[in-house]
């Protein structure tokens, strides 16, 4: 279901420049590359939070992994699942408390949320219990997986597939900027 957090993070996105910053596909790659790794579990999982590493540099520290990694160029990442990460309620409080070590060239992070059709907006409760109990029955909705990601050099991407719609992968600089911007601050 949409929080406060998710329709912050939406209308980040209508408020958006017309400038769109350039596109490391290193990190595109990967973003997709961890949406099809948790696209194998069923819908409706908690968040996943992901290192990202260069692939090379991977290599060089765990040489056992070299069998299990491809290499497609020497500015293509891996993600390392944060298997500890366990956010509760307040996924922005999480991410902004969360640091990561030099080794580390980004991060990403996997949610999955329920929303409404803007036509629906004023349908919804402002009780935040009755919203999400209206939401998760409502007809129109439509449940999205996003994984955002962003990169040490401040570049970040993120992905999107709709349930609804398994054979499309949605993907933007700023899909979700509060999300991505979170992201981007566990790297500061």
């Amino acid at each position: 279901m949409l929080n406060d957090e998710d329709d912050k993070m939406s209308q980040d996105a209508e408020n958006a420049g017309p400038e769109t910053p350039s596109v490391n596909d290193a990190l595109v790659a990967c973003l997709a590359e961890i949406e099809r790794f948790v696209g194998t579990s069923s819908w409706g999982g908690p968040p996943r939070l992901f290192a990202l590493v260069r692939t090379v540099d991977l290599m060089k520290a765990e040489p056992g992994l070299a069998g299990q990694l491809a290499v497609g160029g020497p500015d293509s990442l891996s993600s390392i699942e944060q298997d500890d990460f366990r956010p509760g309620e307040d996924l922005a409080q999480a991410l902004a408390t969360t640091a990561w070590g030099e080794a580390v060239d980004g991060a990403a992070i996997c949610v999955e949320r329920i929303f409404l059709p803007d036509e629906c907006a004023n349908e919804i409760p402002d009780d935040p219990d009755k919203a999400a109990g209206f939401v998760a029955a409502h007809p129109h909705r439509q449940e999205v997986r996003v994984v955002a990601g962003a990169l040490r050099d401040g570049s970040h991407y993120g992905v999107a597939r709709l349930v609804d719609h398994p054979e499309d992968l949605l993907g933007s600089v700023n899909l979700v900027p509060a999300l991505e911007s979170a992201v981007l601050g566990t790297l500061e």
